[in-house]
């Protein structure tokens, strides 16, 4: 299902279980890459994306897109599927292909947590975009302090005035 509802980007499954992509219209967006989505919806955020929308908006930026490493919708990361659905893979992948070459100036917002750890198929997921990204002219950022394993924060743990810093994706990847 595609929607375009009041400046919403809005792209998901048709049985609404794949979330791949929820955001607002801007020209200055933050591009924003969490676990795998939640239920939220247009007009019905849940906490983590009004801390994405709150933060985005302190540093700048007009809008906010989220996109995930991996697209299933769980409201537990415990739920994620066990093994990597590689076509769902593929399908986010070209998503997010077609979504950053539409962008001239790409801030990617490394928002993952410790989640990553949930599922070991998570990192090449994570690789995939991190490749996708370096034909796309994207600079990686992140907001608050890594994890003791150097994992980016996750913005439902933020506070609203918190500022973005550089976040090294490729040394990044290299850990894992």
């Amino acid at each position: 299902m595609n929607s375009d509802l009041n400046n919403w980007i809005y792209q998901t499954d048709r049985e609404n279980e794949v979330r791949y992509i929820l955001g607002r219209k801007g020209s200055k967006s933050l591009i924003c890459f969490g676990i795998n989505p939640s239920t939220a919806e247009p007009d019905n955020l849940d906490n983590t994306l009004k801390s994405v929308e709150r933060i985005s908006k302190y540093n700048g930026f007009d809008s906010w897109i989220m996109l995930n490493i991996y697209p299933q919708r769980a409201t537990k990361p415990k739920n994620i599927h066990k093994e990597l659905d590689t076509s769902l893979h593929k399908k986010n992948l070209e998503i997010i292909s077609n979504l950053l070459s539409n962008y001239s100036q790409n801030t990617i917002w490394a928002a993952w947590g410790t989640l990553i750890e949930k599922r070991s198929y998570l990192y090449s997921c994570l690789n995939d975009i991190y490749q996708v990204s370096l034909n796309n002219n994207c600079k990686w950022i992140t907001f608050g302090e890594k994890s003791i394993k150097g994992h980016p924060h996750h913005p439902l743990y933020l506070k609203t005035t918190s500022h973005l810093e550089s976040f090294a994706i490729d040394k990044y990847l290299l850990k894992y």
